[in-house]
């Protein structure tokens, strides 16, 4: 990703309300952040809990979406990221929820996807062995590529009316 400055990931925000953007919090280390190795920019909210955000970039645009987590825990013993589509344990995979951008967020519309609770895809994609054992075998770049698209995809779910 390119470098990101406080007003680019404010202004990139596509379902957020001008009340949610200046309640936005940064990371800590917003600053030191490493873009170059980076495929897309999620944190935790450090202040709220429950909000989260991601940030995409496509064709030189970053594009982000603020989500909410589930409050509650599920009874699996394990789940899967729908974007790095590593298995980890089901306290570290939370329901991710979005609400849609335009009128159909006004209207209550939303999408959801279950993610790495810590927002960490970007790195365990990278390790170069699976996880768990019930998982394919893929290439780092591959890997990569992959949490790339699908985290895509799902800002695109936002914005889709």
């Amino acid at each position: 990703m390119r470098p990101l400055t406080r007003e680019d990931v404010l202004a990139s925000f596509v379902n957020a309300t001008p009340e949610e953007l200046r309640l936005i919090e940064l990371p800590h280390d917003f600053l030191l952040t490493d873009w170059d190795h980076l495929d897309f920019f999620a944190w935790r909210d450090p202040h709220t809990r429950g909000l989260a955000y991601v940030i995409t970039e496509e064709d030189g645009r970053a594009r982000g979406v603020i989500m909410r987590t589930a409050s509650g825990t599920s009874r699996a013993r394990s789940a899967m990221c729908d974007l790095c589509h590593t298995m980890q344990p089901a306290d570290q995979v939370n329901l991710f929820t979005a609400k849609k951008a335009g009128s159909a967020g006004s209207a209550g519309d939303a999408v959801g996807s279950y993610i790495c609770a810590d927002l960490s895809c970007h790195e365990t994609v990278r390790l170069a062995a699976p996880l768990a054992p019930s998982e394919i075998r893929a290439s780092v770049d591959r890997r990569i590529d992959g949490v790339r698209r699908r985290t895509e995809r799902f800002v695109e779910r936002v914005l889709a009316a």
